[in-house]
């Protein structure tokens, strides 16, 4: 007897269906989005909390208000490639869960999940003492577990990153804090979140060493002016010493509980 195509164990859906259709935004729910409650050239506030993986050698979670992000780093350990090399290699991997946006995400990784990467690797690697671990590899794989803007998962990625390097005890020439501005009107907003950085003109996300001063990357969409591009740059900067001191006390307290 021929089995029946249809599975009695289970509900079949209708033959046809259709998804659900949602309303374009208007201008004023927009406008609502953008309000900000907060000064222009305050951040949100930030959760860091180093330790938070028992498996990974160097871990770290990061909290700032709709952007949730947890970090940890494995290595160093020996290089899968046969050839010899002087310097260690940085991996950096990020990958978004699939409730982490408004529309559901697929699990596979994309172009966005690279170009993050690329762009955190870049944040951090001159921060590294490569030169201390020949033929090794150091992994750093980021999950995004609440997206609240491109920018702010940058930045706080790299700033999750640096810290669980950090506290996987590699060797670093200082710890890396990250910021990021959006030109919305002729006004630097800080730290800003999706709805903002969607009305604005252009972002900028500025990465950099407070101990030793330096920069180690900047990361500029849309349009903006150079006055405007040095702005952003300053205002940031003086975002991330007060963002690396938040760093530095969480890593101290880490030590001392542990």
């Amino acid at each position: 007897m021929a089995q029946s195509a249809n599975d009695r164990r289970r509900i079949n859906g209708p033959e046809e269906s259709f998804p659900p259709v949602f309303d374009d935004e208007d201008e004023e729910d927009i406008k609502l989005k953008t309000q900000r409650s907060r000064a222009p050239g305050d951040i949100r506030p930030i959760f860091l909390q180093p330790g938070l993986i028992s498996q990974a050698n160097g871990s770290a979670y990061i909290e700032t208000e709709k952007t949730k992000i947890a970090c940890a780093v494995y290595g160093p350990r020996q290089s899968k490639t046969t050839t010899y090399s002087e310097k260690g290699r940085l991996n950096v991997e990020v990958k978004f869960t699939p409730f982490s946006c408004t529309r559901r995400r697929a699990p596979m990784r994309d172009a966005e999940d690279r170009s993050i990467g690329v762009s955190i690797h870049q944040a951090i690697v001159s921060s590294i003492r490569l030169e201390l671990f020949p033929k090794s590899t150091i992994d750093v794989f980021i999950t995004i577990i609440e997206n609240d803007g491109i920018e702010g998962c940058i930045a706080s990625g790299s700033l999750a990153a640096s810290t669980a390097l950090a506290d996987a005890g590699i060797e670093m020439l200082g710890l890396v804090a990250s910021c990021s501005a959006a030109i919305v009107g002729d006004d630097v907003q800080l730290d800003p979140s999706e709805a903002e950085a969607r009305a604005s003109s252009g972002t900028l996300i500025l990465a950099c060493m407070p101990a030793l001063d330096s920069i180690t990357s900047i990361w500029q969409s849309g349009q903006m002016s150079a006055e405007l591009s040095l702005k952003c740059m300053e205002q940031c900067h003086e975002r991330c010493i007060d963002i690396h001191s938040i760093v530095a006390q969480s890593l101290l307290e880490h030590r001392r509980n542990n």
